[in-house]
């Protein structure tokens, strides 16, 4: 059965300059160091200096640091080899004491790394595209959609997450810096509102007197109890609930075992950041839509997918792992066989994704349309973008070419 891996997807992926002037050479104590990838470069020959604002380092050694190799130098011309390729450098090459210098930044930048300056540490850092990369929290998923003078950037969110997704990669944040607008889902920094808290309340729990015991199953309600009591709960805490409650609340219990909070997710990081640089933030849905869609679940449906959650509670953490870093490898491939769990149930399938992608991909279309020539910044689930009824899908039959990036 599919159904669980379908349920962990729901809840996871829908609910520096130099400025020093003085030569290190006078004055010792401000000799910089050299960090590539965290790691600092050791030297037997010669130390970094710093003279007249350009960090110059011991070529050979910080060759060797780079996994680079030194072919020759003449003058101010440096060959060396990259990749297996030749590669000619002009830099100021400087001899020191017998010790041949150059530029840490022509260095750096000719071997393909990042070069920055930490001034708290006074140290030259080389960072690697591929621990750039992983520092930036992964690939992620992003596509660009381009009608009428208006962008549209549809971003594939989890929206449940940790601190190892941050920051994110430049693009994210260079497409957000030039947004007029945000476009969530919903706007779940106001979850804790008391109107949003009342509407949970009053879909969410029973109003007849009943209680979760008297909807499903003693199998299902017995195991729910047991663990229940292993989490530190009363077997019957959960008995005002619905099955579709009871469900997430394992869900997000289990998830924040393992690291994953909303507080980290994508959707709100960028919530968080309209709201401090005053972006509006306009909603593709609503609460109450979302949780409608949820309360309108077959009475079969609700406790088949708390079964499902029950019978691979010990395993949903390796789940949410598995999701997070398809996340940050920014894999089509997996994305679109995730997404393709929600089909072996025609139901969910229907409401989850089917229904709501055609509205989403409506609005995204208005947007798109629009004379006022804006861009747009739209964060909504992962799993409502690939597919035969994904968002990309449905704005390709509208006409529009959408650009992975």
């Amino acid at each position: 059965m599919k159904n669980w891996k379908r349920m962990l997807l729901s809840l996871a992926i829908s609910v520096g300059l130099l400025s020093s002037a003085v030569p290190a050479m006078a004055a010792p104590q401000q000799q910089p160091a050299v960090k590539v990838d965290n790691q600092v470069v050791q030297y037997s020959l010669g130390t970094p200096i710093i003279d007249k604002g350009t960090t110059l380092v011991p070529l050979r050694t910080t060759l060797q640091a780079l996994d680079v190799k030194l072919k020759g130098t003449a003058d101010d011309t440096i060959h060396v080899v990259v990749d297996g390729k030749t590669i000619t450098l002009k830099g100021k090459l400087k001899q020191i004491n017998g010790v041949t210098y150059a530029p840490i930044r022509v260095v750096g930048d000719a071997a393909g790394y990042k070069v920055s300056w930490d001034a708290k540490t006074r140290a030259v850092l080389l960072v690697s595209k591929e621990t750039e990369t992983a520092q930036a929290g992964g690939r992620g998923f992003m596509w660009e959609v381009e009608s009428n003078g208006n962008t549209v950037y549809l971003v594939g969110s989890m929206h449940i997450a940790d601190d190892s997704f941050y920051p994110l990669r430049e693009e994210f944040e260079e497409a957000f810096a030039e947004a007029d607008y945000l476009g969530v889902e919903i706007d779940i920094s106001k979850a804790a509102d008391e109107a949003q808290q009342k509407l949970i309340l009053d879909l969410g729990s029973y109003q007849d007197g009943t209680t979760l015991k008297d909807h499903v199953s003693s199998e299902t309600y017995t195991k729910l109890g047991d663990i229940l009591k292993k989490n530190g709960l009363e077997p019957n805490a959960l008995d005002a609930f619905k099955p579709w409650v009871a469900e997430s609340t394992l869900a997000s219990l289990k998830s924040a075992t393992a690291g994953y909070e909303a507080s980290a997710g994508v959707d709100l990081y960028f919530i968080q950041k309209a709201i401090e640089s005053k972006i509006p933030v306009i909603e593709l849905e609503s609460y109450e839509s979302q949780l409608g869609m949820f309360n309108d679940f077959s009475k079969e449906l609700q406790e088949e997918t708390l079964k499902a959650t029950l019978d691979n509670f010990d395993v949903l953490d390796d789940s949410v792992n598995q999701m997070a870093e398809m996340w940050k490898t920014g894999s089509d491939e997996q994305l679109l066989e995730l997404t393709n769990n929600f089909s072996d149930n025609e139901e969910y399938n229907k409401a989850m994704l089917i229904d709501r992608n055609i509205g989403m991909a409506d609005k995204i279309d208005g947007y798109l349309k629009s004379d006022e020539k804006e861009e747009y910044f739209i964060v909504v689930g992962a799993a409502h973008y690939l597919g035969e009824h994904g968002i990309v899908k449905l704005l390709e039959d509208k006409g529009y070419t959408v650009e992975r990036k």
